[in-house]
């Protein structure tokens, strides 16, 4: 990226919640902490002064697919990032005061997840779309299995799953391309292949989740089946989200919230996985309007399968190009980009390719997908808080068929 003086760089492992079997549910997570506090050449806290000594930043995340390890620093300073962040995935040690130091954070972050209920309604959602399953169990773990990983465990994990197949080093800003793979030959060219395990199909089941409690607000979320990433309908996926609850343009956020004041948030959008997908519709109101929000929501779903408009198309695929350039702009959002397309797809497709996709859907395209999501009338549900009014899952399912 031409006139940058920073490089963000990092390696993605293809090995997340998904990848966990039931007992080791968490461990993918515990892991990405534990990568950081300590390796054969440093400690923890060598690990955060050899980054931030020289103005960098290093961090990580796990997801259902993948976990990243990633730093951003400045172009004179890419081989010591290197060195570090290929350290920390390569050489952890596991200290075993360490892990017990770790488990704590991890349980009070998990302690924090379940205070805040705009963030743990998402894990209830997922496990009420995808019940018994990998992909529908929560990243942090349960507190019991958090509690009980040790050593043998996060070892165990790291073998089954960290090989050289399942890693995608990537980089963007200020990189010199040959000198990148010249790092990442030295740093990963002595491991040897491993036969990861195959991941757990997923299978749709749409279920309902309630937690009564006394809170000031409702927290509804509602998800449909929806296609993953190498469906057809992919990118009409993420048109019709962005159309439906996508900004304040969007149906629902100027009929639930401009005309009805029901709400103060509300938004619809689309998440991806290989295999499957899901469109996901969350909102917070007070107890007394959550029947109307809910009926009102799938009425607003139902309508514009039938009569979404040539204007609300383009405008959605505005907003979805302008996102895709927008953050093309940032070493760190390339970096990402390049992992997981690379991830999904085998390749680096040409920004110029991803907008010549979108703008290829027409409006038919788009109401055909929306029928399709109607079609299956299997609504997934997580309601928390003041919600014993809501309409069941089943009435609003029935609602969606009608």
């Amino acid at each position: 990226m031409p006139g940058l003086h920073s490089t963000s760089l990092g390696i993605w492992v293809s090995a997340g919640g998904r990848n966990e079997r039931v007992e080791q549910n968490g461990v993918a997570h515990f892991l990405e902490h534990m990568a950081f506090k300590g390796t054969r050449t440093r400690s923890a806290l060598q690990i955060a002064e050899a980054i931030e000594d020289v103005g960098g930043f290093i961090n990580a995340y796990t997801s259902r697919d993948a976990t990243a390890y990633y730093v951003r620093v400045l172009e004179d300073d890419v081989d010591l990032a290197f060195d570090v962040i290929s350290d920390i995935v390569l050489n952890p040690v596991f200290d075993q005061r360490e892990i017990e130091i770790e488990r704590g954070v991890i349980l009070q972050e998990i302690g924090q997840s379940l205070d805040t209920p705009d963030d743990v309604i998402f894990d209830w959602l997922q496990e009420a779309a995808y019940p018994d399953q990998a992909i529908g169990r929560p990243i942090l773990g349960p507190a019991e299995r958090v509690s009980s990983f040790g050593r043998t465990d996060l070892a165990g994990f790291v073998a089954e799953n960290y090989g050289p197949g399942q890693m995608i080093v990537a980089a963007a800003g200020a990189v010199d391309h040959d000198r990148m793979v010249r790092l990442a030959e030295a740093a990963f060219g002595h491991l040897a292949p491993i036969l990861q395990a195959p991941r757990e199909g997923a299978v749709w089941q749409g279920r309902e989740v309630r937690h009564v409690k006394k809170l000031e607000q409702a927290h509804f979320a509602m998800a449909l089946e929806g296609p993953g990433y190498l469906a057809p309908d992919f990118y009409a996926a993420q048109i019709f989200s962005a159309a439906l609850g996508g900004g304040m343009s969007s149906r629902l956020f100027q009929k639930i919230r401009e005309e009805r004041g029901l709400c103060y948030t509300i938004f619809a959008q689309s998440g991806f996985h290989d295999d499957t997908g899901m469109m996901t519709i969350y909102a917070g109101t007070g107890g007394e309007d959550i029947a109307d929000l809910a009926n009102l929501t799938i009425d607003e779903i139902r309508r514009a399968a039938g009569d979404l408009s040539e204007t609300e198309v383009a405008r959605a695929k505005a907003q979805l190009r302008a996102g895709l350039l927008m953050g093309l702009e940032s070493p760190s959002a390339q970096a990402e980009r390049i992992a997981r397309v690379l991830a999904i797809w085998g390749r680096v497709m040409d920004p110029a390719e991803v907008a010549e996709r979108i703008a290829s859907v027409s409006l038919a395209d788009v109401r055909a997908h929306a029928e399709r999501l109607i079609g299956r009338s299997r609504p997934a549900l997580a309601l928390y808080g003041p919600v014993d009014h809501a309409p069941p899952r089943e009435a609003l399912a029935e609602r969606l068929a009608a």
